[in-house]
């Protein structure tokens, strides 16, 4: 099961003159990390470079931001992927030295900055997420908000019409029994409605 990260890390790389930044965290998806680069540009309007990865499922990216092709972000998604994180950005800053390194240069260092900065990481375990979606009487409302809490169900939308409508989200591994516990203390008045599937996130 993949791992996303509990907080930033960094490491500075000194080669050949230039200064590498490195920094891996936890993004929620490409949007977010699109923001963060573009904040890293602000912080740095003097270096060369702010390369960058993503590794978010289907909205993985890798960007080489004027180094040439395939030296920078794709060997710092490679740097990601061996470590099976989801939901990371790593980003390398460059200030240039002077002294050029090479294609193969350019690979050690954008890879050297992502992995030193790992090496200092608290890597957080990833759980599949479902959505549930459930009408019951207003008398019970108080009922399904404790076995809620019980079960780490974190409540997305309550709307109270003839019924109380309720949209939860839970660990899948305890959807099932959080249901069948639901529907005994229940007494059967309480209804399901299908929900999507949610992807991973990090576990809390």
């Amino acid at each position: 099961m993949p791992s996303s990260l509990a907080a930033p890390v960094h490491a500075e790389l000194i080669i050949k003159k230039s200064r590498f930044l490195g920094c891996v965290e936890a993004v929620p998806d490409r949007a977010a990390a699109l923001a963060r680069v573009a904040q890293l540009r602000a912080e740095h309007p003097g270096a060369a470079h702010v390369c960058w990865a993503l590794m978010a499922g289907g909205q993985s990216a890798a960007n080489d931001d004027g180094e040439p092709g395939g030296t920078a972000g794709r060997p710092m998604l490679e740097v990601l992927r061996h470590q099976d994180l989801d939901g990371v950005l790593a980003t390398v800053v460059r200030y240039f030295g002077g002294v050029k390194l090479g294609a193969g240069g350019l690979v050690r260092a954008y890879t050297d900055a992502v992995a030193q900065a790992l090496l200092k990481a608290e890597k957080v375990p990833m759980v599949r997420l479902r959505t549930l979606r459930c009408t019951l009487p207003y008398a019970q409302e108080g009922l399904l908000r404790r076995e809620a809490e019980k079960a780490g169900a974190e409540l997305v939308e309550v709307a109270h019409d003839a019924l109380v409508e309720v949209t939860l989200r839970l660990p899948e591994s305890a959807a099932e029994g959080f249901m069948a516990s639901l529907g005994e203390s229940g007494q059967g008045r309480i209804g399901w409605l299908s929900g999507p599937e949610d992807p991973l996130a990090p576990a809390r």
